[in-house]
């Protein structure tokens, strides 16, 4: 009996890493073929050429869609959009996969997913029914939902708005977060061995910073950066600042340029284009607090016992764990946030997104179903 082709979309360091442990199953299962697609920020200097800790880990990359125009204005996302729709056109013609599986709502995988779509190959789906309100991206996520067959949510709030969105209920299954996976399976690198690595010492308090574009918001994002890097400017010196820089997004270059000109001035902070899953998560586990408007805040940091500073609207309508602690993108707000999550006791936060088994439920229902083109014909529910 022939493999089946499982082909697997990744755009990110930080969506690779919430995918890992999806592709370490479906790499070893006798029954699967894996296949590996890699776009956006993988292939991008600026981003740390992440490809290649995708290699370092062992997998094959069967192709490399190159997509990414060197601006971040509106013009030059929808063009990138449309080249990668061309380059995952290419790679699906090659490839020829019997399903494709991405995760999330970036507009590298929305790409994929209409690429997929044309090419009548099956598309599983990992994190739909989520809403951000602040964010193009609610958009393109419940869009990639209407295009797939197979939805692996993460909540059953999320579920009940797939179902909302007339998808066959048969067809969607609530198998928490698979970064949460990551993070069951974990193991802590000793403090000094990680400040060696990061080339940072720890103080006596410390944040773990992301902050990305804001692409619906009223308030611009730099005015947004703006009010937190005024709040951290508050902190005593004695308090370490971890950033990590903003993704490919309108506004992303700006927002990466205000964080390396605060940084310059700062000895106490430092900036990174990418940490990826393993040091990202590993930050985590050290520090006081994370602060900034990224989905992470909300998925994996309570699992860490650890209380998150969610800034604005960016992920409004997530489900939250009782350590998220949300405030207006003011400066006086942010800084009355962290200094409450200071005094935060998060020992007994239950992280609402799942038990760390998502990966072996998605294995499971991928190989349960029979025959993936039967998927194609949808009806609306």
């Amino acid at each position: 009996m022939d493999k089946r082709k499982i082909c697997v979309v990744t755009g990110s360091r930080a969506e690779y890493g919430l995918l890992f442990w999806l592709m370490q199953g479906i790499q070893a299962d006798p029954e699967l073929e894996l296949q590996i697609i890699v776009t956006g920020m993988h292939l991008s200097p600026a981003f740390g050429l992440s490809h290649k800790a995708i290699e370092i880990d062992g997998f094959t990359i069967n192709a490399k869609v190159e997509m990414l125009l060197s601006g971040d204005s509106p013009v030059a996302i929808a063009k990138s959009l449309g080249l990668g729709i061309i380059g995952m056109a290419d790679a699906l013609e090659n490839l020829q996969p019997d399903i494709m599986v991405v995760l999330g709502d970036r507009y590298e995988i929305f790409a994929a997913a209409q690429a997929a779509m044309i090419a009548r190959i099956p598309l599983a789906h990992i994190a739909g029914g989520d809403t951000t309100e602040g964010a193009m991206d609610e958009a393109i996520r419940h869009s990639i939902s209407k295009m797939s067959h197979l939805h692996f949510v993460t909540n059953e709030a999320a579920a009940e708005r797939v179902r909302r969105l007339g998808e066959n209920p048969e067809h969607i299954y609530n198998v928490g977060s698979p970064g949460i996976d990551y993070i069951k399976r974990l193991q802590i690198i000793p403090r000094n061995e990680l400040e060696r690595i990061l080339n940072f010492e720890f103080k006596d308090k410390n944040l773990l910073i992301t902050f990305h574009p804001v692409t619906l918001d009223p308030v611009p994002s730099q005015e947004q950066l703006n009010e937190l890097l005024e709040a951290l400017d508050s902190l005593s010196c004695e308090t370490g600042l971890i950033f990590t820089k903003a993704n490919a997004d309108m506004e992303g270059q700006r927002i990466n340029q205000m964080i390396e000109d605060f940084v310059a001035s700062h000895s106490n902070a430092r900036v990174y284009s990418s940490l990826g899953q393993l040091l990202y998560l590993n930050t985590i586990a050290y520090v006081d607090a994370v602060v900034g408007n990224s989905s992470s805040g909300l998925y994996e940091v309570p699992s860490f016992k650890k209380p998150t500073v969610n800034i604005g609207d960016r992920q409004k309508g997530r489900i939250q764990a009782g350590s998220v602690i949300n405030c207006l993108p003011r400066a006086d707000r942010i800084l009355e946030a962290i200094c409450l999550a200071f005094k935060m006791d998060c020992s007994h936060t239950l992280n609402p997104y799942g038990d760390g088994n998502s990966s072996k439920r998605i294995i499971s229902i991928l190989k349960s179903i029979s025959c993936y083109q039967d998927l194609l014909k949808k009806r609306f529910y």
